[in-house]
């Protein structure tokens, strides 16, 4: 007499589910990808300067700076962490790079270097101290925010740093044809870290870090350095977003970035990246920052006072939070 083996099959885990075919990628983001279209076919209908060719461009080069963000901030947030410093330490960035130009003299590359440096260090010290004290990232970055902001304005003195250096300048207000070079670095930034999340160990261990950190440390996973890594990463990718804004405006301004981490963590939550961990991909996150991006940028054109912009945008993130919390209880059945 033979027994019949049964066996339940292995469920695919969220990296898995982030490889699988572009069919199965694009269903859950039908949501966002049909609010989108709607929101575009409000606009275009209540302002004809929408899909105008420039526009389209001014949308691109907007939301570049915040894709750069969000890119990082979905590391932070699949692995259970946040990072509320990018915006000061953009600023710090971007001036210390601009100000080393116009009033040390140094060359651009060394400038330009410098300032990533800063931007990593600053990230470094995020992961570091939050991977080997235990404080919560929110408590850690929170307190990075206000060192990086202060940084910034003793740098600077409290006023715009001056850069009409055209090397400098050439960086975020160049172009490739129609398209700006900022909108061409963030698509090489994105395919980067999609290499990063999704075809190596240290990707893997950032979605195993998420799903579940006992289970992470128990199979030999050194999460104190994917902490860091990551918060690395998050650092020099907002030096870079700063240096390319700076360069933009011919200055270093210490107030630029207020907000940003706002906007960052709305297309990160929008694009489908659970608060709790271990879900999310770069796919849904590039979809937010256009719905984010498209949003401030309709709202401009409707001439909609910035006030209320702030009020829309916290909205928006509230009820992105509150569908996230309504697809784990369908998960769950409760």
């Amino acid at each position: 007499m033979s027994t019949a083996l049964t066996s339940t099959a292995p469920q695919p885990s969220a990296f898995q589910r982030a490889l699988a075919t572009p069919a199965r990628l694009i269903k859950p983001k039908l949501g966002i990808l049909m609010g989108l279209f709607l929101m575009c076919a409000a606009l275009s209908y209540l302002s004809p300067a929408f899909l105008t060719t420039s526009n389209f461009i001014n949308v691109l080069r907007q939301v570049s700076t915040n894709a750069n963000l969000a890119f990082g901030m979905t590391l932070a947030i699949l692995i259970g962490g946040i990072d509320l410093s990018v915006g000061p330490v953009l600023a710090i960035s971007g001036t210390l790079a601009a100000g080393l130009i116009a009033l040390s003299g140094l060359p651009v590359w060394l400038a330009v270097l410098l300032g990533l440096g800063c931007g990593t260090f600053i990230g470094f010290c995020n992961g570091f101290i939050i991977s080997r004290t235990g404080i919560a990232p929110f408590i850690v970055t929170l307190a990075t925010m206000q060192i990086a902001r202060g940084m910034a304005y003793v740098y600077t003195g409290g006023n715009p740093v001056s850069c009409y250096v055209d090397r400098f300048n050439a960086i975020g207000g160049g172009h490739i044809g129609l398209l700006p070079l900022p909108v061409l670095y963030t698509a090489g930034v994105f395919l980067v870290m999609c290499f990063l999340l999704y075809r190596t160990k240290f990707g893997r261990y950032v979605y195993a870090l998420g799903g579940n950190r006992n289970a992470a440390v128990y199979s030999g996973i050194n999460i104190d350095r994917v902490q860091v890594l990551v918060y690395s990463i998050i650092g020099f990718l907002s030096a870079v977003s700063g240096i390319v804004l700076c360069s933009r405006m011919y200055s270093g301004q210490p107030t630029i970035g207020n907000g940003f981490e706002l906007d960052a963590i709305a297309a990160v939550v929008l694009g489908g990246t659970s608060f709790s961990g271990g879900t999310g991909t770069l796919g849904g996150t590039l979809l937010g920052v256009f719905v984010i991006g498209i949003l401030n940028n309709g709202l401009n054109l409707l001439n909609i006072n910035s006030f209320w912009q702030l009020v829309v945008k916290g909205v928006v993130i509230l009820l992105a939070v509150y569908v996230d919390i309504l697809k784990k209880r369908g998960r769950s059945g409760k």
